[in-house]
């Protein structure tokens, strides 16, 4: 063969064809999430705009009268204020009793543990974020409510009921009136969160390099004081993005708070009072609902409420971050 006469590339000729309809497919992979809440952003602002224009937007957020379905002598009236607090107060238990729990568990799994220990747990907490949140709901009504009934209950006028009292643990008229409550909500809804706030703080553990940890022994700080001085500070945008994402786990969770809280739609005056939540809400009526009516379209708005503060929680975490960051450099 002459030395001038060009090599075919038959080999690569597919390749070569397929590279700009792959690099296409990547391009669009890249924009999806973009894409879907966009997406997921038009769709329930189509479904609730009809209702925007019409609704008492100071009783929605001022009232806890929520009668979406109207009869005589009773109209219809949209005050989400008891499903806000609802929403908020269990969120507020939940990061209480997650956040040290699992930034404890997290610290212990990644500094602490060595061997057959460490991979157990870690078999163990990923078993936790398996279970299917109405199965959560369950142990909620089963166990944890009756369990948290007979702690809270005592006989009126007794030192136990005065100091319920006092420390709002229960409400003056009668105590703990049932196990589904404000306080089962939050407790479970912090089990749920555990989880993720510490596989997420444990790689962001890990992520630091280990001369800072081989630095701060070498120096005399035993491994408590490299943990709390060195690991943390160079840790702390993770840990922060683990702790908010725990709380966005909280603040959308739907089956296992619907029946936990006990679904009342009222504004608790003691961690032992029943709540509904917004989700709990969404799930509970939307079936019932006929669709375009009023009802329906509110219920949009509820979800409309929801996007807005995850979406705050985001922006305020991602501005945090940058802060820390900020001040790092400085």
């Amino acid at each position: 063969m002459p030395e001038n006469t060009p090599v075919k590339r038959r080999k690569f000729q597919f390749f070569d064809f397929i590279e700009k309809p792959m690099e296409l497919f990547i391009r669009i992979c890249g924009w999806s999430s973009i894409i879907g809440i966009a997406t997921i952003f038009v769709f329930i602002f189509k479904e609730a705009g009809p209702m925007v224009p019409r609704l008492d937007w100071v009783e929605f957020f001022t009232s806890s009268r929520w009668i979406p379905n109207p009869a005589p002598g009773n109209p219809a009236s949209y005050g989400a204020l008891a499903l806000i607090v609802g929403t908020f107060g269990t969120t507020f238990i939940a990061l209480i009793i997650a956040v040290p729990v699992g930034l404890g568990a997290a610290v212990y799994i990644g500094e602490f543990a060595t061997g057959k220990v460490k991979e157990t747990l870690k078999v163990v907490i990923e078993l936790l974020a398996a279970i299917p949140s109405i199965v959560w709901g369950f142990i909620g009504l089963m166990v944890l409510g009756p369990l948290v009934k007979s702690i809270f209950t005592a006989a009126p006028g007794s030192a136990w009921s005065k100091i319920m009292v006092t420390l709002q643990l229960a409400s003056a008229d009668g105590g703990t009136t049932q196990g589904t409550n404000l306080l089962t909500g939050g407790i479970i809804l912090a089990l749920m969160s555990v989880p993720v706030i510490v596989s997420l703080s444990e790689d962001a553990l890990r992520a630091v390099p280990d001369n800072f940890r081989e630095a701060s022994l070498a120096l005399g700080a035993n491994t408590w004081e490299t943990v709390r001085r060195v690991l943390f500070p160079a840790a702390r945008n993770g840990l922060l993005a683990a702790c908010l994402l725990g709380m966005g786990r909280a603040i959308g969770e739907t089956m296992a708070v619907l029946l936990a809280t006990g679904h009342s739609n009222r504004i608790p005056e003691a961690l032992t009072d029943p709540v509904r939540t917004m989700t709990a809400t969404i799930a509970a009526e939307m079936g019932e609902c006929v669709q375009g009516d009023d009802h329906y379209r509110v219920l949009f708005i509820l979800g409309i409420v929801l996007f807005v503060i995850t979406c705050a929680v985001n922006v305020a975490g991602d501005l945090i971050i940058k802060g820390v960051k900020k001040a790092n450099k400085a």
